[in-house]
């Protein structure tokens, strides 16, 4: 069938609307038409060449829309469902039979590699085969090629353009808190970065029941936002070094920090802004990849500090998305606060906006 998809050819090139064609659904794969595509920043790393995927290539991993058709053994949905797209994983490998399918040993084949796992490839142009299968969907387009395992089916109120962000994002600033660290009743967080997942980490201490949460975030209108959201403190890096403000509103530091700047000497200063026994989750990318932190062993080891590199949040995406939507049902996950939604031709103009933090979080809609 012929798509209108939004194409990188080059690093950090505008994407352009292409009319393409995509295949039918193979055995395991599902086809949907797509309502809505979060912009996250992973799609903008890919694009340039941070994330090795070849191109030209159609990127977009936050999907979310309607089944069409579904191919050969789909049992999991059937046409006329909503789904949210996530990541994929193979099913298989002994981290995906223990539920930790965001660790799964074919993770990067799977979401990277740019072509089915066979090599074959769903997408073509008329000069020829296009990469695509990013995150298993290649959602910045008006359809999408999923595979079973990575369609998770909606409730038929859930609000369908809005959803996608979930599949990655929300999922990873909401399962870090809530997943990863586990963060107990009554804690104190600190937020580092209040982009969308750093803020999806905020709402998610609120679901935990955090008696604090501090956000450190150097614009004004996104500390605002953090407190509509349940941050208790905001904090601006500017007005100070990060630990001496986070203890001159809990002295004897926090007990869980969640990092979403990649940052590595924010990262360092958070670490003095610690309590014993605390934990520091890491989940924002650095943009030098041999980027690293220095550890004093002594006092890891004698403060008892705890490090989790997270990947999505440790989701299990369809039990926890569910989750997720059932939340903001009840009003005690608001996510759609942080959201603007742009036309889907209009993916350059959100970028840009995005980039000068006019706006947190942007969903991509079609008619």
């Amino acid at each position: 069938m012929e798509i209108t998809a939004a194409v990188a050819h080059t690093p950090n090139a505008e994407f352009t609307l292409e009319t393409l064609t995509l295949d039918s659904p193979g055995p395991g794969e599902v086809l949907v038409k797509i309502a809505g595509v979060g912009l996250c920043h992973t799609d903008l790393v890919a694009r340039e060449g941070l994330i090795p995927i070849p191109k030209p290539v159609v990127l977009g991993h936050e999907g979310s829309g309607t089944v069409l058709e579904v191919g050969e053994g789909v049992t999991k949905v059937a046409p006329g469902d909503k789904v949210a797209l996530s990541f994929n994983s193979c099913g298989k490998c002994t981290n995906c039979e223990l539920g930790w399918q965001a660790y799964c040993y074919q993770f990067f084949p799977l979401n990277y590699a740019g072509t089915r796992m066979d090599g074959s490839a769903p997408i073509s142009s008329p000069d020829g085969p296009m990469h695509s299968c990013f995150f298993g969907q290649s959602s910045f387009a008006s359809h999408a090629l999923a595979n079973e395992r990575n369609v998770v089916k909606l409730p038929e109120d859930a609000p369908l353009e809005l959803i996608g962000p979930l599949g990655c994002g929300i999922q990873t600033g909401a399962g870090a808190v809530m997943n990863s660290m586990a963060v107990h009743p009554g804690a104190s967080l600190l937020v580092i970065g209040a982009g969308s997942v750093g803020l999806a980490g905020v709402m998610g201490g609120v679901v935990q029941g955090c008696e604090t949460i501090i956000v450190a975030e150097p614009h004004a209108n996104r500390r605002e936002l953090a407190m509509e959201l349940g941050a208790t403190h905001v904090i601006d890096p500017a007005a100070g070094e990060l630990s001496a403000q986070v203890r001159a509103i809990v002295p004897t530091g926090v007990q869980y920090v969640f990092d979403t700047s990649g940052i590595a000497s924010v990262i360092t200063a958070s670490i003095g802004a610690m309590a014993p026994h605390a934990s520091l989750g890491l989940v924002g990318v650095p943009t030098d990849p041999a980027a690293s932190i220095n550890l004093n062993l002594i006092q890891t080891i004698s403060m008892g500090f705890k490090i989790y590199g997270i990947i999505e949040g440790d989701a299990v995406p369809d039990e926890f998305i569910p989750r997720l939507v059932q939340l903001h049902r009840d009003g005690r996950f608001p996510f759609d606060k942080m959201i603007t939604k742009y036309p889907f031709d209009q993916i350059n103009k959100a970028i840009e906006a995005q980039h000068r933090g006019e706006v947190v979080k942007v969903v991509l809609v079609h008619d």
